[in-house]
């Protein structure tokens, strides 16, 4: 088999800059801005991010997951609790995401650590998930090994049977919501010649400012 090569692929980044004296000093407002514009945009899903985890061991791992929350301190997402990035989170709670909008050639990385919300919160955000995706979450055990689709087919028909005659769908114990608290936070801007803007926040322990904003070299 021949190697594939994409060495002639290339783009030049010339729809905006990062400049730190019109940047906010918290990274979490400075992230709120960057997801509004995105939103406006009607870019598809500008809430898709990358969760990279690792196991205890440092075997890391990665997949899109959905961002549903912007809380004050960080970053909240919902998945099975028996999956195998909460078993990676159960067992070593540095995770990092990564958000990338090409439309807007911009990227946004954190890095930091997770920790599940109450069983309040996640139970609330349950009620107001589409039927469908509540069904969902008690049909699969995510992850694990499942004999076909049609196994999965037939969980579901019989949740839809079972539940019928109402929408007061229980939620799973093996699901929930997880915060990722950041200690770095990079926003890139894509810039032409490849000088990329690159403005990195690093949180400091008990001291003001709260965060730190310096560049870094692209």
């Amino acid at each position: 088999m021949e190697s594939l090569l994409l060495e002639h692929l290339r783009e030049e980044y010339r729809r905006g800059e990062l400049d730190e004296t019109h940047c906010d000093s918290n990274p979490i407002e400075q992230f709120r801005a960057w997801m509004e514009q995105a939103r406006s945009a009607r870019l598809k899903e500008p809430n898709a991010m990358t969760l990279a985890t690792a196991t205890g061991d440092g075997r890391p791992s990665a997949r899109i997951v959905l961002l549903k929350e912007l809380a004050t301190f960080g970053f909240i997402f919902y998945t099975n609790y028996g999956s195998r990035k909460a078993r990676d989170c159960d067992s070593n709670p540095n995770v990092a995401l990564t958000f990338y909008w090409a439309e807007l050639e911009r990227q946004v990385r954190v890095e930091g650590t997770i920790s599940k919300v109450s069983p309040e919160k996640s139970e609330a955000y349950f009620r107001v998930r589409p039927r469908g995706s509540r069904l969902g979450a008690l049909a699969s055990d995510q992850s694990t090994i499942v004999e076909s689709r049609e196994v999965l087919e037939r969980k579901l028909k019989d949740l839809e049977l079972q539940y019928r005659e109402t929408d007061d769908i229980p939620m799973p114990p093996h699901w929930g919501g997880y915060l990722v608290l950041p200690a770095a936070v990079e926003f890139w801007q894509g810039r032409a010649n490849r000088l990329h803007d690159r403005l990195l926040y690093t949180k400091l322990p008990s001291r003001e400012p709260e965060w730190s904003l310096v560049r870094l070299s692209p």
